[in-house]
């Protein structure tokens, strides 16, 4: 009886970069980090990265990243002066971890 050898799985082919891949997502649909990650098979918090870097190098002129703030889902405070792409971890007001993420979308000027 011959033992079957079993050949090295071959890796999928990108012909562009995950940025080029996140940035043709959010032209369509507004998305969460973990939608994108889904989506494209990396970690969570590998998008909050990625999503900081689009949004210093989209052209300004022409698109720009739009956010979507996080909101609490206990009371509605809105999250609209923060600055991390990441999600929150509690709510100021009410202390509650039941946060609804951030989302993100590319808009054209």
């Amino acid at each position: 009886m011959r033992k079957r050898i079993k050949e090295p799985p071959t890796p999928v082919e990108r012909y562009n970069t995950i940025r080029r891949y996140i940035i043709s997502l959010l032209e369509d649909n507004a998305l969460s980090a973990k939608d994108i990650s889904i989506y494209l098979k990396i970690q969570e918090k590998d998008v909050s990265g990625h999503l900081e870097h689009i949004r210093k190098t989209l052209n300004k002129n022409i698109q720009h990243l739009t956010i979507t703030p996080a909101q609490c889902g206990k009371c509605g405070f809105v999250f609209i002066k923060r600055t991390r792409l990441t999600k929150p971890g509690k709510c100021p007001i009410c202390r509650t971890s039941l946060i609804n993420p951030p989302f993100f979308s590319i808009e054209a000027v």
